[in-house]
């Protein structure tokens, strides 16, 4: 059984944009979490992804982060279970990436 994915977006504390994400990144949901991910870029120039409520991130899901972090200031915040994969993808080489 997969666990639903939630988005949320907002300002942080520094003022820049947040999208807090939880669940499930899959096939079946990359194209809503790339919509809710452009709704915050086009919302600020800078936008921290809060994916360390996020338990599982396949190859679409990679491909949303990487479609969009060569043109925008797009910063990563993930658990460690998601490390290896970030790692092992490129994504930490291209983008910001802090695990904790």
């Amino acid at each position: 059984m997969t666990t639903a994915l939630t988005l949320a977006g907002g300002q942080g504390d520094d003022g820049d944009r947040v999208l807090s994400v939880a669940g499930e990144i899959d096939m079946s949901n990359a194209a809503e979490f790339g919509a809710a991910l452009d709704g915050e870029l086009a919302a600020g120039a800078a936008v921290t992804v809060d994916l360390t409520g996020v338990s599982y991130l396949d190859s679409a899901g990679v491909a949303v982060l990487f479609d969009r972090v060569g043109e925008h200031d797009l910063r990563l915040v993930a658990p460690p279970l998601l490390d290896r994969v970030l790692r092992v993808s490129g994504l930490t080489q291209v983008a910001k990436v802090m695990i904790r």
